[in-house]
C-alpha cells in the first residue's frame, strides 16, 4: 500500500531531531563525527577518546584521557547476575547479539538508581554500559566454546581486552589497533534506526539501560545491522578473481543483492569503508594469512563496481561499511555471528550520546500516523 501525498513513508527525509553527534552526508561522502570528519579521527584516537568526544562536545586532554580509559577499564567485570544471564543464552543457543541484549537489560541491576535521568547519571550509565558490552560478548563467545570466560584486565585498552578475553592471550598492537578503529569507525551514524529507536525511549524519559537495549533490539534486524558475513561467505564462494565476474553477473541475473554494495543514504562510496580498507590493508600486511583474501577482496571490489555500473546504471551502487567490516573481523579471528554484536560495542557510545542529548532536550518524541482502515463499522 503506498502512503498518501505528504506521507513520509518510514519517516524518510523527516527530520526528527536536532544533533551535535554526527552529519551523514550521503551525495559526498562524508560522515562528520563530533564535527571532525571521521577520516580526521578513526585512528588517529582512541575509541575512549572518541566517546568523550560524543559525550562532551570535545576531545579529552591526554589526562582526561588516561583517567577516562582507567574508570572504564575499572568496571569491565559483569555483575554475577548478568553472568549467568549471558551463561543461559549460551547454553539455550541464543546468537551474540541476542545475548547482548538481555545482558544489557540485566544490568540496570547494578545501578544505584536505575531511573535516574540527571546528566550524571546518564554519564555514569554511558561509561558502565561502553566498558561491559565488551565483556559480554566475549563472555558469550567463550560460553559457546564450552569454556568459562576469562576475567577482565584493566591494564589493557578496551579493544585489547576484549581480544584478550578471547583467548587469554595479549593480542599483536596492530589486531588490537585494527578492532579500535573499527569502534571509532562505527561510533555514531546519523538518525539511524537503533539511534532512533534509543532516542524515542530516551524522550519519554526512560532511562539509559532502557534505552540501549531497545536501540540493540532494533539493530540486530539485518536492515540495519548489516550482513558483514555474508560478504565473506560471497568471497569464499567466488574463490579467485577470475571467477568474481561469472559470479556478479549470475547474482544480479537471479535478482540478489550483492553483499557489501549500495547504501541507503550514500551515493558515493560509504566514508567508511575507505577507512577500513586500509584497516585490513595493514591487516594483511601484518598477517599474511590474511593476505591472499584481502588481495582477492580489492579484486572482487572492482569486478562488482565496473558490473554494477553496467547493470545497473545510474543506481551510484557503491563499496559500503559491511564490505570492510567482514574483512577487518575476520581477520581478527572472530566469527561471523559475532560481527552485529561487535558493532553495537562501538555503537553503544553514539547511542548514549544521543540518550544523553535526548535527556538534555527533554521533548517526547511523538509522529503521527496515517489511518488507512475502514469506518464506520457496526456490530
Amino acid at each position: 500500500m503506498s502512503a498518501s501525498p505528504g506521507t513520509a513513508r518510514g519517516l524518510d527525509g523527516v527530520v526528527a531531531a536536532q544533533t551535535r553527534l554526527s552529519h551523514v552526508d550521503g551525495q559526498n561522502g562524508v560522515l562528520i563525527i563530533g564535527g571532525y570528519e571521521l577520516e580526521q579521527i578513526a585512528g588517529r584516537i582512541t575509541f575512549e577518546q572518541a566517546a568523550h568526544l560524543l559525550w562532551t562536545g570535545r576531545i579529552p586532554t591526554a589526562e582526561e584521557a588516561a583517567a577516562l580509559a582507567a574508570e572504564i577499564a575499572a568496571q569491565r567485570a559483569l555483575p554475577a547476575v548478568t553472568l549467568q544471564v549471558v551463561r543461559e543464552a549460551a547454553a539455550k543457543g541464543a546468537p551474540p547479539i541476542d545475548a547482548l541484549r538481555l545482558a544489557c537489560a540485566s544490568l540496570s541491576l547494578d545501578l544505584a538508581d536505575p531511573n535516574a535521568i540527571t546528566p550524571a547519571a546518564d554519564l555514569a550509565a554511558a561509561k558502565m554500559l561502553v566498558a561491559r558490552f565488551p565483556t559480554i560478548v566475549a563472555a558469550h563467545a567463550r560460553f559457546k566454546a564450552g569454556k568459562e570466560p576469562i576475567a577482565p584486565r584493566a591494564d589493557l585498552s578496551l579493544a585489547a581486552n576484549f581480544l584478550y578475553m578471547l583467548s587469554g592471550e595479549e593480542p599483536d598492537p596492530i589486531v588490537a589497533r585494527a578492532l579500535d578503529t573499527y569502534w571509532v569507525t562505527v561510533i555514531d551514524h546519523g538518525m539511524n534506526a537503533s539511534t532512533f529507536t534509543g532516542r524515542v525511549i530516551a524522550s519519554t524519559r526512560s532511562d539509559m539501560v532502557s534505552a540501549l537495549t531497545g536501540a540493540i533490539g532494533a539493530m540486530k534486524g539485518p536492515l540495519h545491522g548489516g550482513a558483514p558475513g555474508p560478504v565473506l561467505d560471497m568471497l569464499l564462494d567466488i574463490r579467485t578473481a577470475e571467477n568474481a565476474e561469472p559470479w556478479v553477473r549470475a547474482e544480479l541475473a537471479a535478482g540478489r543483492r550483492i553483499m557489501g554494495f549500495g547504501h541507503r543514504v550514500y551515493k558515493v562510496r560509504d566514508p567508511r569503508a575507505a577507512v577500513l580498507a586500509k584497516v585490513a590493508e595493514e591487516m594483511g600486511g601484518a598477517r599474511m594469512q590474511d593476505r591472499a583474501l584481502f588481495d582477492l577482496a580489492r579484486s572482487v571490489e572492482k569486478t562488482v563496481l565496473r558490473v554494477l555500473e553496467e547493470v545497473k546504471p545510474g543506481r551510484n551502487l557503491q563499496t559500503n561499511v559491511e564490505f570492510y567490516t567482514a574483512l577487518v573481523l575476520q581477520s581478527l579471528g572472530l566469527a561471523p555471528n559475532t560481527f552485529v554484536a561487535l558493532f553495537a560495542c562501538g555503537r553503544a557510545a553514539g547511542w548514549a550520546a544521543h540518550v544523553i542529548e535526548q535527556h538534555a532536550q527533554d521533548h517526547l518524541i511523538r509522529p503521527q500516523s496515517e489511518y488507512v482502515g475502514p469506518k464506520g463499522l457496526t456490530l
